[in-house]
């Protein structure tokens, strides 16, 4: 039998992540932190608060976890965050000169706040609708979310990445059942906040084959420990 949706936690999820995001980014609220960081985290803060707010309020039963699949979270924490910090990192120091790793560590911190509430709680919430109705639903919130409603092209664009982020990161999620995992790869594009070029699109895809290569052999090698033949 299929779960049955809760929308009343699904409105304390969105209504408290656009509130966090609309007081981040539409007012004041943070002009007098100093530190950048910081302000990064708490750009992307709203949808863990929300998250972890609708499952007390609701006492809801919705799994969450670093490690997912995988035998302790030291796994996903190297493969997803570990390797791309560094050869992300190593890429800003042959083009500016300097380890951001600060920078690197922020922004994969941002990705996993964003990926408690868009796939921690939200697509755990929606698994029983059919794929295309929930990665459907799951885009337009989660760009709406942006606050950035202009009919331009640029955001149009921006509309089909979230679409097939929704898809993409998605599939990392029901692979891996691991919120260090889908962190990393959505944090991808935040990386490269002064725009991609080619260094960085090809880094990018040398990342995606080889975490798609792992999520593969990982789970050929677990659905055999699990399920011997």
């Amino acid at each position: 039998m299929k779960n049955k949706i809760n929308f009343g936690a699904i409105i304390v999820y969105y209504v408290i992540a656009v509130i966090c995001r609309y007081a981040a980014v539409k007012t004041n609220l943070l002009s007098g932190i100093e530190n950048p960081y910081l302000v990064i985290l708490l750009r992307g803060v709203g949808p863990a608060l929300g998250a972890l707010a609708a499952i007390k309020i609701f006492s809801l039963n919705n799994p969450m976890s670093l490690k997912g699949i995988y035998k302790n979270a030291i796994v996903p924490f190297a493969v997803y965050w570990i390797l791309p910090a560094v050869l992300i990192a190593g890429v800003y120091y042959f083009t500016i000169g300097k380890f951001p790793i600060l920078l690197m560590f922020t922004v994969l911190v941002y990705g996993l706040l964003e990926e408690i509430g868009w796939r921690g709680f939200l697509q755990e919430q929606l698994k029983s609708l059919p794929k295309f109705t929930s990665i459907l639903i799951i885009a337009i919130l989660w760009f709406a979310w942006h606050l950035n409603f202009e009919t331009t092209p640029s955001n149009m664009i921006f509309f089909g990445i979230i679409f097939f982020g929704t898809w993409g990161i998605g599939k990392v999620y029901t692979s891996t059942g691991s919120l260090l995992a889908v962190a990393g790869v959505h944090s991808l594009n935040n990386f490269f906040r002064n725009g991609l070029h080619e260094t960085e699109l090809t880094l990018i895809v040398v990342l995606l084959v080889i975490w798609v290569g792992f999520i593969i052999l990982y789970n050929r090698k677990f659905k055999t420990v699990v399920n011997p033949a």
